[in-house]
C-alpha cells in the first residue's frame, strides 16, 4: 500500500543537523534531499505584524495556518503537501518559530485514496511537536479535516460575494494555463481554504491535482504558485514588474478584478458545487485522455452534463458540437450525445445540425440522423425560399425515408397560401435540385399556382426573372402550367393582347404552345413587337393559325401598332407576293396598300422599292385589291416610270412632267425629283425645243441640269452629240427667259465654258449649232477658233458678256503684262502689235 513520506521542521534542539535552530526535526526513513529541499521551501512563514507575540493558545489559535500543496507535474502525480502552524516562541523562547508537517508521495492521488489535498484542512492528521526521534514512521492516507461538498456549499451560500465565483474559477483556469498566480484574500485561513475547496471541487479533477496552492503566505509577492490565500494584514505590495502576474481577489475589502468567464467556468459555477462530483464521474466517460487546457474540456464537460440531464446553454451545445466531429473514441456514445443536444437545442443552424446528423450516423443511430436530417431539410427548404444569405443550394437526397420525409414537407411549405411568387418558384428549383419524387399531379397543381401567381403579380426583380427562367429550363411542366394560366387569363378578361409582352408569358417558347391556337396567335404577336424586321412572317404563321388566306383589319392594327400603322414599300412587296394571286383578300388589305404607297419617299433606294410595289399590281389578280384611287396612282407611276426609261428625247420628258396632275402622289413626284434630270441627260435635246422649254422645270430641278451642263460646257474633253445637243440648249437660251440670279449665272459660265477648253473641232460643232438659234453667239465662237489657230499669241477675248472694247483692252493688258514666248520673233511680235491696235 502506498503511504507517504512524513517531515517535520522547525526550530528545536534536536534535529538532524546536530545543532539547535530551524532543521528537519525528524523524517521518515527514504525522505530524500531534493524532498527536503522543496520543504524547506514551502515551510517558510511570517505571521501578520499583529500576531507575531501571540503565546497563549488562544492566541495561537488565531494566528493563520499555511496548507501548502505542491506537484510536481501538471497531473500532480507526484506531490508534496505541507501544513504550516504559528507556535509563537522556539525552545530559546523566541517569538518567530513555526512548526511543518509536510507528506510527500510519488504517487500522491493513489495514496491520498482519492482525496483532494485541500481536504486536508485541519486534518488531525496534522501535528505541530515535535519528535523525540529523528526518524518517524510513514503514514497512511491522512484522516480528512472538516471541508466537504457540503459544508463548502453553505459557506458559498452565506459568503456576500459568492456571485464572484464564477471570475476566481476562470482566474484559476487562466493560472494554470502559465498566466500567473491568482491571490485570495479573506479574514482568515479558515475561509480561504473553504474559496480553495469550492475550486478544486468546480476544477476537473486532474486539474484539481495540479493546482499549487498556500492557503496563507504573508507576502504574496515572494510565492509563484498558481493559488496564493492571505489575510488584510498581510503586505500586498507587488513591484511593478510583478503586478500583471497576480490577480486579486479582495473578498475582506469587496474588490475584485476585471475577468473575461470563460464558458467552461460559467458552466460548472452552473452547475455547482453540490452537484458536479457525479459530473465529472460522468466525464471520464467522455474524455479522450491528455485534456489540459480549457477548450479541451469544455465540451466533454457539457457533453457528459447533458447526458445527466443538466440545461447546457447554446454556447455549451455548440462547443460540443464542434468537438463531435472528432470525437472518433466515443464510440456509439457520440450518437447519444447527438440526441441529447438535437433533443434540448431546436435553433441551431444548418452547420451544426449537419455535424448532429452526422455524429448521429457515425454513432450508429440512423433513427436520429434521419429525424436530425428532417429538420435540415425544413430549415435549407425554408432559407433557400427566403433566398437568405446562408441558403445552400440544394442536392440530391439518396437515403429513401429522408427522401420521403423531405418531400412531404416541401408540400406543407407550399400549401402556405402566404406564399410569395418568388419563394413558390425558389421552392420548386429546390425539389428539382433535391430530386424529391413529387407525384405529377401534385407537381402540375402547384406550377399551376406559381404560374397564376407570376402572371397577376408587379413587374418581377431581376433575380425573379432569372429563377423562373431557371425553373421552365429544369421542369418542364412549370411550361405547361405557365401556358395554361396564360389560356385562362386570355379567355377569362379582354384587353390582354400584349400579354405575351410581359413577365413570365415571354418566357414561353412557340413550341410550348402546340394546339393552343390563341396562344400561339398572342405569342406571335407579342414577338412582332419585339421583333418588328419579321412582322410579314409572322402575319402569314397567324393566317396558317387561323386557316384563313387574308388578314383583316384587326389583325393588321394589331401587328403594325406604331402611330403610322403603315407598312413599309418591303413589307408591302413582300406581303403582296406571297398573298395568293387568286385568293380573295379583305377589303382592308387594299386600304393598307394604299397607306404604304403613299408613304414619303426619301432616296432611289425607296423609290425604287415603291415602283417595285407598282409593278406587283400590274396582274390584274392584285390590281383588284386596291381602291380606285390607288390603282389610278399606280397607274400614273408606271406610265411615267415607262416615259423615264423610253424617251428618244430630252424635250418629252420636260413636258410629261411638266404639270402634276392630282393624282400624283410621293412616287411621282419622286420620279421627278430623282430621275427627271439623269433621264434628260441621257438622251439627245431638240436645242431649238428644250431651250424653251427649261423653265418649266423646278428651281432644284433647272440647278441640277444646269449643274450638269455645266460640268460638260467646262471640260476640256471631246463632247459627244448628245452633252453638246444639251449645251446648246442652254447656251441659246432666249434673252427674255426668266431665270434667277443663280441660274444666270450659272447660263454665262456655261456659256463661256468652252472658250479656250473646248477642242477646237467641238467649238467649231457648237458654233454650227449655235449658229441658227443664236447667230451673235455663233460668231464669237468662231471668233475663238479663228484666234486659237493662228497661234499661242492670240489671246482669247473676255466674251460674251463684256463690249469689245474693254475685252480688247483687257487683252491688251495682259499681252503687255506677261513675258513674250521665248520661242517667238520680233515679227510675229509685231503683228501680234497691230492687230491689237487696229481693235483699238
Amino acid at each position: 500500500m502506498t503511504r507517504f513520506e512524513q517531515l517535520y521542521y522547525t526550530s528545536c534542539e534536536h534535529g538532524l543537523t546536530g545543532y539547535s535552530g530551524f532543521q528537519f526535526n525528524a523524517v521518515s526513513a527514504g525522505v530524500t534531499v531534493e524532498t527536503q529541499q522543496v520543504v524547506e521551501a514551502l515551510a517558510g512563514y511570517e505571521p501578520p505584524r499583529a500576531l507575531v507575540e501571540s503565546d497563549t493558545p488562544d492566541e495561537l489559535e488565531r494566528c493563520p495556518v499555511n496548507l501548502c500543496y505542491r506537484p510536481y507535474d501538471r497531473a500532480g502525480r507526484r506531490a508534496t503537501a505541507v501544513c504550516v502552524r504559528y507556535v509563537g516562541r522556539d525552545s530559546a523562547r523566541r517569538f518567530g518559530n513555526y512548526f511543518a508537517h509536510a507528506l510527500h508521495s510519488e504517487d500522491f492521488a493513489t495514496a491520498a485514496d482519492g482525496m483532494l489535498p485541500i481536504e486536508w484542512w485541519n486534518s488531525p492528521s496534522w501535528t505541530s511537536g515535535v519528535s523525540p526521534s529523528t526518524e518517524i514512521p510513514s503514514l497512511e492516507a491522512p484522516l480528512p479535516g472538516p471541508l466537504g461538498v457540503r459544508s463548502v456549499r453553505e459557506f458559498l451560500r452565506a459568503h456576500p460575494h459568492a456571485d464572484r465565483l464564477p471570475e476566481l474559477l476562470a482566474a484559476v483556469f487562466a493560472a494554470l494555463g502559465e498566466q500567473g498566480s491568482v491571490v485570495v484574500v479573506d479574514r482568515s485561513t479558515d475561509l480561504i481554504a473553504h474559496w480553495f475547496a469550492a475550486l478544486s471541487y468546480l476544477l476537473p479533477p486532474p486539474l484539481a491535482r495540479g493546482l499549487s496552492f498556500a492557503t496563507y503566505v504573508f507576502r504574496p509577492a515572494t510565492s509563484r504558485l498558481h493559488l496564493i490565500g492571505t489575510v488584510p494584514e498581510a503586505q500586498l505590495v507587488f513591484g511593478p514588474d510583478d503586478e500583471a502576474a497576480y490577480t486579486v481577489f479582495d473578498f475582506a475589502r469587496g474588490t475584485f478584478p476585471a475577468i473575461r468567464v470563460d464558458p467552461l467556468a460559467r458552466l460548472l459555477t452552473r452547475i455547482g458545487v453540490g452537484s458536479v462530483r457525479p459530473v465529472w464521474s460522468w466525464t471520464a466517460d467522455y474524455v479522450r485522455g491528455g485534456e489540459e487546457s480549457v477548450d479541451d474540456w469544455h465540451a466533454p464537460v457539457a457533453a457528459a452534463a447533458a447526458s445527466g440531464g443538466i440545461p447546457l446553454t447554446a454556447v455549451d451545445a455548440h462547443a460540443v458540437i464542434d468537438w463531435l466531429t472528432g470525437a472518433e473514441h466515443l464510440g456509439a456514445r457520440r450518437a447519444a450525445v447527438a440526441a441529447d443536444i438535437h433533443r434540448e437545442h431546436r435553433d441551431l443552424d444548418d452547420r451544426r445540425r449537419s455535424a448532429l446528423s452526422a455524429a448521429a450516423k457515425a454513432g450508429g443511430d440512423l433513427a436520429v440522423h434521419q429525424e436530425i436530417e428532417g429538420k435540415l431539410h425544413a430549415s435549407r427548404m425554408a432559407a433557400y425560399a427566403a433566398a437568405s444569405e446562408d441558403a445552400v443550394k440544394p442536392v440530391p437526397i439518396t437515403d429513401p425515408v429522408t427522401r420521403e420525409r423531405a418531400t412531404a414537407l416541401w408540400g406543407r411549405l407550399l400549401d402556405d397560401r402566404g406564399r410569395t411568387p418568388r419563394e413558390r418558384t425558389r421552392l420548386l428549383l429546390w425539389a428539382v435540385g433535391a430530386g424529391l419524387p413529387v407525384p405529377a399531379a401534385v407537381m402540375t397543381e402547384q406550377t399551376l399556382t406559381l404560374a397564376r401567381a407570376l402572371l397577376g403579380s408587379l413587374s418581377p426583380v431581376p433575380k425573379l426573372r432569372s429563377e423562373v427562367t431557371d425553373l421552365l429550363a429544369s421542369l418542364p411542366v412549370m411550361r405547361a402550367s405557365l401556358a395554361t394560366a396564360v389560356e385562362e387569363v386570355l379567355e377569362q378578361r379582354t384587353g390582354q393582347e400584349q400579354l405575351f409582352s410581359q413577365f413570365p408569358a415571354e418566357l414561353l417558347r412557340e413550341a410550348d404552345l402546340a394546339g393552343r391556337p390563341l396562344l400561339q396567335e398572342h405569342h406571335l404577336r407579342a414577338r412582332a413587337e419585339r421583333r418588328p424586321a419579321e412582322t410579314v412572317p409572322i402575319m402569314f404563321k397567324i393566317l396558317r393559325i387561323r386557316a384563313q388566306t387574308s388578314p383583316d383589319e384587326e389583325l393588321l392594327r394589331g401587328l403594325w401598332r406604331q402611330p403610322s400603322r403603315t407598312w413599309t414599300h418591303q413589307e408591302a412587296v413582300r406581303i403582296a407576293s406571297e398573298l395568293p394571286a387568286k385568293g380573295p383578300v379583305d377589303r382592308a388589305v387594299g386600304t393598307w396598300f394604299e397607306r404604304a404607297l403613299r408613304q414619303p419617299i426619301a432616296d432611289d433606294d425607296a423609290l425604287e422599292a415603291c415602283l417595285h410595289l407598282c409593278r406587283l399590281f400590274v396582274r390584274p389578280s392584285r390590281f383588284v385589291w386596291l381602291p380606285e384611287s390607288a390603282g389610278e396612282y399606280v397607274g400614273i407611276t408606271l406610265e411615267l416610270e415607262d416615259r423615264l426609261r423610253d424617251a428618244r428625247e430630252a424635250t418629252e420628258l420636260v413636258d410629261a412632267f411638266a404639270a402634276p396632275k392630282a393624282g400624283w402622289w410621293e412616287a411621282p413626284r419622286a420620279l421627278r425629283r430623282l430621275r427627271l434630270v439623269p433621264a434628260m441627260l441621257r438622251v439627245p435635246a431638240d436645242s431649238a425645243r428644250l431651250r424653251g422649254r427649261l423653265t418649266a422645270l423646278s428651281n432644284r430641278e433647272l440647278e441640277r441640269y444646269l449643274a450638269a451642263v455645266g460640268r460638260k460646257a467646262t471640260g476640256d474633253k471631246p463632247i459627244d452629240d448628245i452633252a453638246l445637243s444639251h449645251v446648246v440648249a442652254v447656251v441659246t437660251l432666249p434673252s427674255g427667259a426668266v431665270l434667277s440670279q443663280a441660274h444666270a449665272q450659272q447660263v454665262d459660265e456655261i456659256r463661256t465654258g468652252p472658250v479656250g477648253r473646248w477642242p477646237v473641232s467641238d467649238l467649231e460643232r457648237l458654233e454650227r449649232a449655235v449658229r441658227p438659234l443664236r447667230a451673235e453667239l455663233a460668231d464669237r465662237y468662231a471668233e475663238d477658233v479663228e484666234e486659237r489657230r493662228r497661234g499661242p499669241w492670240s489671246l482669247p477675248r473676255n466674251f460674251p458678256f463684256v463690249s469689245r472694247r474693254t475685252k480688247s483692252a483687257s487683252a491688251s493688258t495682259a499681252a503687255s503684262a506677261s513675258p513674250p514666248d521665248p520661242g517667238s520673233t520680233p515679227d510675229s511680235r509685231a503683228t501680234e502689235s497691230s492687230r491689237n491696235e487696229k481693235e483699238r
